[in-house]
């Protein structure tokens, strides 16, 4: 009963994820302009964020009327169903803004609070990433039917090329620049995509050997947790902690650990 649930929430998380990146993708007008600011006046809110959010909750709600909702743009609701979903529908706006490919729509179906069921969808790569808990992770792209995904063999750590982000507020965007600073020299590189979502699931598909960031929410990062996990990759915040706001960290196994380790060091959740 409860492999059959999860696959129905991953195909109504699809259906939602292609049709709110189908929205994005084809329905961007050309004066795009900011509806409202967040965090700082440079962390931006779309009109196409907002739309986004709307057709997923509304898809979903009609289909699953007892299911609680957390959506970045402000869908709410706690639910009777024990099933909640956590809902990014535009992760990476400013690329979006700016005309930039990289950005995705983020789905995850939590059951009693665990993740189950998780779609991350890149419209501008062509690309879709899905996984169920226990079930593995796929993505489905200019190739025939569903590839597995697997993450890279552990390089060294100065081998390892590792994906961050940066905040918006001005002076904890500082102290990230000093900890990558510190990071770079240790390295193979460190790559800035400006999508969460999209950063772990090149984990997940071997794009990237690892990758952090302080200050994300659950939004940006439950789908592509567990598509990443289900890939073979380790996922964590601080030592013995699971991804959060302090600090969320991903890595091949003999990377994520060592990765880890120097963002304890450094002191990458601190202002």
């Amino acid at each position: 009963m409860t492999d059959a649930l999860h696959r129905e929430l991953l195909e109504l998380a699809q259906e939602a994820a292609r049709r709110a990146g189908e929205l994005l993708r084809d329905g961007r007008p050309a004066d795009l302009a900011v509806a409202r600011t967040k965090s700082s006046p440079i962390d931006v809110v779309t009109e196409m964020d907002i739309a986004a959010e709307k057709l997923i909750t509304d898809l979903i709600s009609g289909r699953r009327p007892d299911d609680g909702f957390l959506g970045e743009e402000g869908a709410s609701s706690e639910g009777t169903s024990g099933i909640r979903w956590v809902i990014d529908p535009l992760d990476g706006t400013v690329n979006y803004l700016y005309g930039l490919p990289t950005w995705a729509v983020s789905i995850a179906a939590e059951q009693d609070g665990e993740t189950v069921a998780g779609v991350v969808a890149a419209p501008m790569r062509g690309e879709t990433y899905h996984a169920v808990r226990g079930g593995g992770a796929w993505a489905t792209g200019a190739w025939e039917g569903e590839r597995a995904l697997a993450c890279r063999p552990a390089p060294p750590l100065d081998q390892a090329l590792v994906s961050t982000g940066f905040n918006y507020v001005a002076e904890v965007r500082a102290h990230q620049a000093e900890v990558a600073g510190r990071l770079i020299p240790l390295l193979r590189d460190i790559r800035r995509s400006g999508s969460a979502a999209v950063d772990l699931c090149d984990v997940a598909c071997g794009r990237l050997d690892g990758y952090y960031e302080r200050g994300l929410n659950a939004w940006d990062f439950a789908a592509g947790d567990l598509i990443a996990r289900e890939a073979g990759a380790l996922v964590g915040g601080r030592h013995g902690e699971g991804p959060s706001r302090d600090l969320t960290v991903a890595g091949s196994p003999g990377v994520f650990e060592p990765l880890q380790g120097l963002l304890e060091e450094f002191g990458a959740w601190h202002d």
